[in-house]
C-alpha cells in the first residue's frame, strides 16, 4: 500500500516597477489585458488581480506578514498582485511580466526572515493520499482548492496515528520534500537537485510538491527542562553540544538561550531551555538520557507521553490538552525581528560560554537557538543536496565560535547582511558573496544549472542564484 501526500499550492505573485501614477494606471490596463489573453477562459483570472486601486489590495498585501520590518510606510509596495488559483494564471503572469519588463516575486517560504519571499495568505491544496512504503507519482490535479492545513490535519487525525517522523530521523526537509513541477515542464536530475535544496524561486514557480511519509510510534515523548546559570547551565550546555548531534537517531534536543530574572536574587541571568522530541516512550528516553546525558537531570515527571500530532501542539507552544483542530487557526503574532544564522563546528569552551552569558545579559533581548545536526543528516553527503547538511550545531550571534573560511549560513534563514544582489552586470560577483556562505561548493553547480534553465535571470530576488557572466559556461 502506498502513502503519499501531494500538495497543489495557491500562488501569490507580486509585481514591481517604477513609474508615475498616470503611467501606472495605463500600465495596469495593458498588463491586465495581457493576463486575460494568456489565461484559460474557463478559469477567469480577473478576480485574482489586485491593483492599488482595489479596496482589498492592502489586506491582501499585508496578510501573513509576520515581520513588521516589511510593513512600514516606507516599504515599497507592489505594482500589482495576482492571487493565482490555477496553473494558467501563473503561466500568464510569467509571460506577461517578461513582455512588460516587470519583476515578479512569489509569496512563499515561511522561513524567509528578510521578506524576499513571503508566506502565502490562504494556502489551498488538492490532497491525494495512497498508502505504501514507496513513493508513487500522483497525477497533477487541474485546479486548486480546499484548505491545505484543514485537510492535512484531518488526514493526520484519521490516518497517520502510526506514521513515524522526527527531524533527526529524517535528515531534515530537503532529502524528503520532492518538488513535482514548475511553470514549464521540467526534466533532468540537475534541475530537480537545484530546486530541492537551492531554493525553488530561483528557477521557476513551484506549483506542486509531494512528501514521503514515514512511520512513527503511537506514543512519542516530549520534554522541556529549564536550567539557569545558578543551576549549572554552563556545564550542561558544554556537555549538550558534545552529545546532542549523535545521542540517538530518534532523539532531538534543541536549546533556546534567553535572559530572565534569577529566582534566587532577582538579578539578570541566562536561562537554557532544553526542548525535546523522542520517538518512543518515556522509559526508553530516560534510559538513553541517564546513560549519555545525565548532566541534564531529566526525571520521569519531566516527560510527557503524547501522540505525534500532540507533539506538534507542544512544539508550537499550545497546551497539549487542546483539540488538535486548533492547528487550523492561522492567526499568529506580528513583531519586529532580525535573525542571523551560522554553524558551530567545534565545541565552545566553558570560558567562552561565560563571555557569551555576559554579552547576552548586557543586550538583554538577544535570544540564541541551538539545533543539533546529526542522525540521518550526518549520513547525507555534502553534494547529495545543495542545502548544507553539515555536522555540528546551528547557532546565532557568535562570530568567534562559528564557521570560518568560508563563513556559512542557513539558507532558510535569509540574512541580507551577507550580501544583496542588485541583479545587474555584477550579478554573479554579488551572488557569489552570499552564495558560497549558504551552499559552499554546491554554489558553482547551482549557478551552472540556473544559467541553463533561466539564462535571462527572470526568476530573481535579493539573494537568488545568479547566472554566469555572459559568454561563460
Amino acid at each position: 500500500m502506498r502513502r503519499t501526500l501531494f500538495f497543489l499550492l495557491p500562488i501569490f505573485l507580486l509585481f514591481s516597477c517604477t513609474a508615475s501614477a498616470a503611467s501606472n494606471a495605463a500600465g495596469h490596463k495593458t498588463f491586465i489585458h495581457c493576463l486575460v489573453n494568456h489565461s484559460e477562459p474557463s478559469y477567469p483570472i480577473t478576480s485574482a488581480i489586485f491593483t492599488p486601486n482595489n479596496s482589498s489590495f492592502s489586506s491582501v498585501l499585508e496578510a501573513y506578514i509576520r515581520n513588521l520590518r516589511f510593513n512600514t510606510s516606507t516599504t515599497r509596495k507592489p505594482y500589482l498582485i495576482i492571487t493565482a488559483q490555477h496553473v494558467s494564471h501563473v503561466q500568464a503572469a510569467v509571460v506577461c511580466a517578461q513582455k512588460h519588463n516587470l519583476q515578479m516575486k512569489i509569496r512563499s517560504g515561511g522561513h524567509d526572515y528578510e521578506g524576499c519571499l513571503m508566506l502565502p495568505r490562504s494556502p489551498s491544496s488538492s490532497l491525494t493520499c495512497s498508502i505504501s512504503d514507496q513513493l508513487k507519482w500522483t497525477p497533477k490535479p487541474k485546479r486548486l482548492g480546499f484548505k491545505l492545513v484543514q485537510h492535512l490535519v484531518k488526514f493526520i487525525i484519521e490516518s497517520m496515528r502510526k506514521i513515524r517522523h522526527g527531524a533527526s530521523q529524517l535528515g531534515f526537509v530537503p532529502p524528503l520534500v520532492l518538488v513535482v513541477t514548475s511553470v514549464e515542464r521540467i526534466n533532468g536530475r540537475d534541475l530537480f537537485w537545484a530546486i530541492r535544496g537551492g531554493g525553488g524561486a530561483s528557477f521557476g514557480v513551484i506549483i506542486a510538491y509531494r512528501i514521503k511519509i514515514v512511520h512513527v510510534p503511537e506514543t512519542v515523548t516530549v520534554f522541556q527542562v529549564r536550567r539557569t546559570l545558578e543551576e549549572n547551565a554552563t556545564d550542561i550546555m558544554y556537555k549538550w553540544q558534545q552529545v546532542a548531534p549523535t545521542i540517538d537517531n530518534d532523539l532531538f534536543i534543541r536549546v533556546i538561550l534567553d535572559v530572565v530574572n534569577s529566582s534566587q536574587n532577582g538579578n539578570k541571568t541566562v536561562r537554557a531551555s532544553f526542548i525535546s522530541l523522542y520517538l518512543g516512550d518515556s522509559n526508553n528516553l530516560l534510559s538513553i538520557m541517564n546513560e549519555k546525558f545525565p548532566e541534564l537531570g531529566l526525571t520521569q515527571s519531566d516527560c510527557i507521553e503524547v501522540s505525534w500530532l500532540q507533539s506538534v501542539l507542544f512544539w508550537t507552544n499550545i497546551n497539549i490538552s487542546m483539540p488538535v483542530e486548533v492547528l487550523l487557526n492561522r492567526t499568529a503574532s506580528v513583531n519586529y525581528l532580525k535573525r542571523k544564522s551560522d554553524y558551530v563546528k567545534q565545541p565552545i569552551s566553558k570560558e567562552a560560554y561565560e563571555g557569551i552569558w555576559r554579552k547576552m545579559i548586557e543586550l538583554e533581548n538577544a535570544i540564541l537557538y541551538f539545533n543539533p545536526y546529526g542522525g540521518r543528516m550526518a549520513e547525507i553527503p555534502a553534494t547529495t543536496v545543495a542545502f548544507l547538511t553539515v555536522r555540528g550545531t546551528c547557532g546565532r550571534y557568535m562570530t568567534p565560535f562559528v564557521s570560518k573560511n568560508p563563513r556559512e549560513a542557513f539558507f532558510n534563514y535569509k540574512d541580507l547582511d551577507l550580501g544583496i544582489n542588485h541583479n545587474g552586470k555584477n550579478s554573479f560577483l554579488e551572488g557569489s558573496v552570499y552564495g558560497v556562505e549558504y551552499f559552499k561548493d554546491n554554489f558553482k553547480r547551482l549557478v551552472q544549472i540556473k544559467t541553463k534553465v533561466d539564462p535571462g535571470n527572470f526568476f530573481r530576488n535579493e539573494q537568488s542564484i545568479p547566472t554566469l557572466p555572459y559568454g561563460k559556461s
